[in-house]
C-alpha cells in the first residue's frame, strides 16, 4: 500500500505513514474558509496533520474524519 510524507515538529523530520492509518478531514477558519488536510498519529502517540488541496483531497481513497 502507499504511504504519505507527513513533517513530524517534534523530530523535525519528514515521516512516512502508511495510507491505511490516514485520514482524511476539513477543517473551517474564522473567516469561514474551508481547509482540506490528512491527519494520522506517529507509532508513539502523536498527531500529524498535512494541509492538501482540494483536487489531492477528492482523489485520495481514506476514510473522512
Amino acid at each position: 500500500m502507499a504511504s504519505i510524507d507527513f513533517y513530524d515538529v517534534k523530530t523535525r523530520q519528514k515521516v512516512s505513514i502508511d495510507e491505511s492509518k490516514v485520514k482524511k478531514t476539513t477543517f473551517n477558519t474564522k473567516n469561514g474558509q474551508v481547509r482540506h488536510g490528512l491527519r494520522a498519529k506517529t507509532d508513539d502517540g502523536r498527531n500529524l496533520t498535512k494541509f492538501i488541496s482540494k483536487a489531492e483531497w477528492d482523489k485520495l481513497k481514506v476514510p473522512v474524519e
